[in-house]
């Protein structure tokens, strides 16, 4: 039973090495793909790391422990690193997946915490749709496309479900550049801020409800272009790391 339990926890070990060594991996082809698109990267991330070990240094010498503040910028200065590389490499995905089908359902899909997420439930052969989120605000439908062609699409929809939603509040996002429209980038925090309307068990309920109205849509792509998904699994790994 203890060599079961040791030759368990090894092979654990193991695993975790291996994981750990998977998204160090991850996170170099990231960073190197990113420099090579983003000249401002390196010298951005070394005036961060530099200037938080730098300020940690001079207040260090107010107390005469500069040399134990040291260390502390540094490990800040690396965080912050860290963090400019993440937010770059961001900016970069939503730039190149902007205005490409499929691409506000992609965003969609990488929303934190608790949303029920139904993608292309309206839509044209011209690649127009309409995607559903049920989360703690209710419902919102994200449209992407043709303006002019979406705006019919999500009144249509928001005419369908209002029926069987009653009073709770369904909200509308055209996704794009133009005037009332959400840029890609913004679209998880414009829908993050929209004010909490229902509670968890409200949503499994309502989702259930909605999913026996089906959905009328023309087939979908699933994301982006396969540069724009590639892209996106590197910034999941810079924020595990």
């Amino acid at each position: 039973m203890a060599k079961q339990d040791r030759a368990a926890k090894k092979e654990a070990a193991k695993q975790k090495r291996q994981a750990s060594s998977g998204r160090f991996k991850q996170l170099f082809e990231a960073f190197k793909m990113q420099r090579r698109e983003d000249r401002l990267l390196v010298p951005l991330m070394l005036a961060v790391l530099l200037g938080a070990a730098v300020v940690a240094f001079l207040l260090g010498l107010v107390w005469g422990l500069e040399w134990f503040f040291l260390p502390v910028g540094v490990a800040f200065g690396a965080l912050g690193a860290v963090i400019v590389f993440g937010r770059r490499v961001q900016r970069n995905v939503y730039s190149k997946a902007s205005g490409q089908p499929g691409a506000a359902g992609w965003a969609l899909e990488n929303m934190r915490g608790k949303w029920e997420l139904t993608q292309g439930v309206t839509g044209t052969s011209q690649l127009d749709a309409v995607h559903r989120v049920v989360g703690k605000p209710g419902i919102v439908l994200v449209g992407e496309g043709e303006p002019h062609r979406v705006k019919s699409l999500m009144s249509q929809e928001k005419k369908r479900i209002s029926r069987l939603v009653g009073d709770t509040p369904i909200y509308e996002i055209m996704v794009g550049d133009g005037q009332d429209q959400v840029p890609l980038r913004k679209l998880q925090s414009n829908i993050m801020k929209l004010p909490r309307n229902i509670n968890a068990g409200q949503i499994a309920s309502l989702e259930k409800q909605l999913e026996a109205l089906g959905s009328r849509a023309n087939p979908m792509p699933k994301g982006p272009a396969p540069q724009g998904a590639k892209m996106r699994n590197m910034q999941r790994a810079s924020r595990r790391k």
